[in-house]
């Protein structure tokens, strides 16, 4: 339900010592195989999605990172017919490789893989679709998801159909490949998903970028946006994050602002213990960040932007531990002392709110927000 506007990027997690270990897979899913990529670990899985026509690969950018943090298994695999992953040689007609279809491999592979139980799903655009049918099998098993500007299940009516039908020629699509088959079956699906919703027990985070598609037509990216818009605006499940600057893949354009997501949909599945454990190893990370790089302005606007990310979610002690850190790694920063007034203030620690602001003007005399602040203390 609620509208976070995230400007800029921040990052919780410092540079990887070593490359965690991955597995790259082939697995039979009847008589044919699918590859999977497979980074190992402990706690519930996390199954990542791709956009239509792309492979496993482009979430290579994200996936250590996620995984230094959460420590959990991530999985990512390529459609049949994309990547290195082959297509079922017993089907021959081209509605036989729907999105039913490829939910039935995802299934056998999961399942042969160990992985059918409880798990998260992160999609990219046609890839929620995946995660949409997906979870509608097995509501009971997906217990987060992650949606980065996924195609608005409303979006395609007849008309946009009609009109997508005059400007996709399938004879350039290279026939027996996962994309062409995509296309092939694209309008059957849209029709097919048009009305359905998400189980309203399950947690959405709908992420979507302020520039999704410039090249659409403005009635186009109109609609885009005002479905992405009404998804939260009508779901209490559902979370919307707004990226700002973003294009349509925010986790290229902003790679830290969807690691911290993803790294957020899997804390909340934890108890509190764990939660706890967690926070602390993305704080250590940050902390070995500033350290490493000593980029001083770029880190502490990490650290601030992660604390004002808290405020927004109502976790306060989480944003009051952020903001102490942040005054702790940059004493010189009146910025740093003013942010921690503000969460100070909103936890109702008016005191040591004072001594923040107060802090804060002395190394920064030019501050005029603590300055108000304090005089509407004083005034109170």
């Amino acid at each position: 339900m609620k509208n976070f506007y995230f400007k800029f990027l921040f990052a919780l997690i410092a540079p990887l010592s070593m490359n965690a270990q991955s597995q790259d897979t082939l697995v039979d899913v009847g008589g044919y195989k699918m590859h999977f990529n497979i980074i190992k670990g402990e706690g519930m899985p996390i199954l990542f999605e791709a956009g239509g026509g792309n492979d496993a690969s482009v979430w290579n950018g994200i996936l250590e990172k996620i995984h230094t943090v959460t420590g959990t298994t991530l999985i990512t695999y390529d459609r049949s017919g994309i990547g290195t992953s082959e297509l079922n040689p017993k089907l021959k007609n081209d509605a036989d490789f729907g999105i039913e279809n490829g939910i039935k491999e995802l299934e056998i592979g999961l399942f042969k893989l160990g992985y059918d139980k409880d798990i998260i799903l992160v999609s990219h655009s046609y890839g929620g679709l995946y995660n949409l049918l997906y979870t509608r099998k097995h509501p009971e098993k997906v217990k987060s998801i992650v949606l980065i500007d996924a195609t608005p299940i409303d979006f395609w009516n007849d008309e946009l159909l009609t009109m997508r039908d005059m400007n996709v020629d399938l004879s350039t699509i290279p026939k027996g490949t996962g994309d062409y088959y995509a296309n092939a079956n694209y309008n059957e699906t849209m029709r097919s998903i048009r009305g359905m919703q998400f189980p309203e027990s399950t947690p959405i985070t709908s992420v979507f970028p302020e520039n999704s598609f410039p090249y659409f037509p403005e009635m186009l990216s109109t609609r885009w946006k005002k479905l992405q818009d009404e998804l939260g605006e009508k779901n209490k499940n559902v979370t919307s994050i707004i990226a700002k600057g973003s294009g349509h893949a925010i986790f290229e354009d902003n790679p830290a602002l969807i690691i911290n997501i993803i790294v957020k949909a899997y804390s909340e599945t934890l108890d509190n213990d764990q939660q706890n454990t967690l926070l602390k190893k993305a704080l250590d990370n940050a902390i070995a960040l500033a350290i490493e790089t000593r980029a001083h302005s770029r880190s502490e606007h990490d650290l601030n932007t992660l604390g004002y990310s808290y405020m927004q979610t109502e976790e306060l002690d989480k944003a009051l531990e952020v903001f102490k850190v942040a005054t702790i790694l940059f004493p010189e920063s009146a910025n740093a002392y003013d942010s921690y007034g503000e969460a100070l203030l909103a936890a109702d620690k008016k005191a040591e709110a004072i001594e923040m602001y107060k802090k804060s003007i002395e190394l920064n005399p030019e501050n005029e927000h603590a300055k108000e602040v304090l005089l509407e203390l004083k005034q109170g």
